[in-house]
Order: C-alpha cells, then sequence, then structure tokens
C-alpha cells in the first residue's frame, strides 16, 4: 500500500478508539477501503468506454440492465445497488434521448417498464465492444486465479453483509 493510502487508512482505523479492531477486523477494514479506491477508478473507466458512445457509466449500467430484461425502474435500482431516484433521473434522461423508452406493466399499473430501443442498443453495443478489449487487456496483466478467487471472496462478503 503506497504512504498516501496508509495514512488514509489510518483514519479508517481509528487507532486508541476504544474497542480495538481485531486482526481479521484490520483486514476487512483495509479491503473495503481499497474496494472504494477501486470502485472509483472502475466509474472512471467506465465513463472513458462510454464517452465515445456519448455516454457515463450510469447510462451505459441502465442500458444494460434495459438489455438484459425490460425492467422497472425500482428493479434496475435493486439490481445495481443504486437509489431509485437516480436510476429514475437516468432513464428519464436516456428515454429523452430515445435509447429506452418506457411501456405499460402488466402486473402493475403505476412502475413502467424500462426497454430499449433499437438506438439504445446500438450505442449499448459500442460500449460493450470496448469494454471486451478493456476486459481482454486488463486481464493479460492479472492471474486469472487470482481474480477468480477475489471475486469469490468478494461475492461472500455481499452475502453476509445482505444477511
Amino acid at each position: 500500500m503506497s504512504e498516501r493510502a496508509a495514512k488514509q487508512q489510518q483514519a479508517v482505523n481509528c487507532q486508541g478508539a476504544t474497542p480495538t479492531r481485531t486482526p481479521a477486523g484490520n483486514a476487512i477494514s483495509v479491503l473495503a477501503f481499497q474496494i472504494l479506491r477501486l470502485s472509483a477508478n472502475l466509474a472512471t473507466a467506465g465513463d472513458e468506454l462510454a464517452k465515445p458512445a456519448g455516454q457515463t457509466s450510469a447510462r451505459w449500467q441502465v442500458l444494460a440492465a434495459a438489455d438484459y430484461e425490460p425492467s422497472t425502474v425500482a428493479d434496475i435500482a435493486r439490481a445495481l445497488g443504486l437509489t431509485r431516484q437516480s436510476v429514475q433521473r437516468v432513464a428519464d434522461l436516456l428515454a429523452s434521448d430515445k435509447l429506452v423508452k418506457y411501456e405499460d406493466n402488466p402486473v402493475h399499473q403505476r412502475a413502467k417498464l424500462v426497454r430499449l430501443t433499437a438506438a439504445g442498443s446500438n450505442v449499448l453495443r459500442v460500449i460493450q465492444s470496448a469494454q471486451i478489449k478493456w476486459a481482454n487487456a486488463l486481464a493479460k496483466k492479472l492471474n486469472v486465479t487470482d481474480v477468480t478467487r477475489v471475486s469469490t471472496t468478494l461475492e461472500q462478503i455481499m452475502n453476509v453483509l445482505r444477511a
């Protein structure tokens, strides 16, 4: 860990406070800090990947969710771990750009379904093509076994947090 990151982590560690963290608690705290930094880096990378298609990573996420299956804004928000209001704002912008459209929902009168349009599908394919190249280039620099192990561990942590 860099000196700067160590100093920032020091603030997270709250040393001198009672009770003190166990070594495992410290490991989780360091991991959480690194994940937050990684999240920021991934958001920046996502914005760069989406930019040539005139989009942002937030818009890309909603486009991809709508491509998977028509869903309500609330369902998309739950799937992405975002607030309904933030997804509603992005979906409204995408609808105004005619990249998604709202359709009647047969199971709920007021909660419309967000469906990808043909234009939205074209935009999404451009972004996904760039993402495939980016992911493959990044993967060449990493050990796939380590990446798989980290992914499994993150899934376990998310399951514990949800429980």
